[in-house]
């Protein structure tokens, strides 16, 4: 897979609008994954990914190949999504609730219907957490535990130190914990957040 993305992205660079057509193809589950981690929600999602790749198409010629394509495409959704997120912090309003709860619900029978309960909640409060979360440690919990970069990367992704990586990542999980996982005591200090 490698070998065939590097042939389309050198294709691509040529100018074979068809090759950027496959690389968008191939690449769009994890773009708009990343992009839904980052902001929170399906509408704001394809707006980052459709954003993220008419940059991507307008500065394939640029791509020097130092890294992967798709660290280059993800580092471009990282940036989308924080302007993103900036713009809509700037044009914040409340939310009706939304009675969606199918959305996450395991519809595979065969599982243990209680242990399908529990993981839902579960994945409810993380995901809910996650929301609660600033976009400054949404984004590094994100790259870190989802898309397994390293310190080092997160860090040259955001445009921050390694060390600030680390400390961002230590202080997002921790909040997760308490959020998701409040220990006796914690509870209101976790909604509080």
């Amino acid at each position: 897979m490698p070998e065939e993305l590097a042939a389309l992205v050198t294709a691509a660079r040529d100018g074979d609008r068809a090759a950027f057509d496959e690389l968008v193809r191939v690449t769009s589950k994890d773009t708009y994954t990343l992009a839904f981690r980052l902001v929170g929600n399906e509408e704001d999602a394809r707006d980052v990914v459709q954003e993220a790749y008419l940059r991507a198409y307008k500065g394939i010629g640029r791509f020097r190949g130092d890294a992967q394509f798709t660290t280059w495409l993800y580092r471009i959704t990282a940036n989308c999504a924080s302007t993103h997120l900036g713009k809509r912090k700037k044009h914040r309003h409340d939310e009706l609730p939304e009675d969606d709860g199918a959305m996450y619900a395991d519809t595979d029978s065969t599982r243990d219907p209680q242990a399908s309960v529990v993981a839902s909640s579960l994945r409810d409060r993380l995901t809910s957490a996650l929301d609660d979360l600033p976009p400054k440690l949404r984004s590094v919990v994100v790259l870190r535990d989802v898309y397994d970069l390293s310190h080092e990367a997160i860090a040259a992704e955001l445009g921050i130190s390694e060390t600030a990586a680390k400390v961002r990542l230590h202080r997002a999980r921790r909040k997760l914990r308490e959020i998701v996982f409040p220990l006796p005591g914690e509870e209101d200090e976790a909604h509080a957040v």
